[in-house]
């Protein structure tokens, strides 16, 4: 039975395929450079390196000049403390130890009470 099956299979192969007015031949070009394609358990993944060099801008992107921002675009260029948001540095500073404590910020001891009997320094 597998004999038979295996000599369907050559017979088939050997036939040449037979064209017909609906048949679509689709023809198309290489890429310039190939990416590996690796599956592993049923899971595909590509070259971290090819995935790399795809993210690279173009060759000709760093002769041209960065464009001029507008007021807008330079504005969000500005760090987050100088715009008045969140800053996680900025919260540890201020909360000192009590950062993740406490939510009164640390605070120096209050200086103990002058002694009337004594002079100011």
């Amino acid at each position: 039975m597998a004999r038979l099956f295996l000599l369907l299979l050559l017979i088939c192969a050997a036939l040449p395929a037979q064209a017909d007015e609906h048949t679509v031949v689709v023809t198309a070009a290489a890429p310039q450079k190939g990416c590996v394609e690796v599956e592993v358990d049923g899971k595909r993944a590509q070259s971290m390196s090819c995935l790399s060099e795809k993210l690279l801008p173009p060759a000709n992107a760093a002769a041209r000049p960065p464009p001029a921002l507008s007021g807008a675009e330079a504005t969000m260029q500005r760090p987050s403390n100088q715009l008045g948001l969140y800053n996680r540095a900025a919260l540890e500073h201020r909360m000192g130890n009590a950062f993740g404590k406490s939510v009164t910020p640390q605070r120096p001891a209050p200086p103990p009470p002058a002694s009337p009997l004594l002079p100011p320094r």
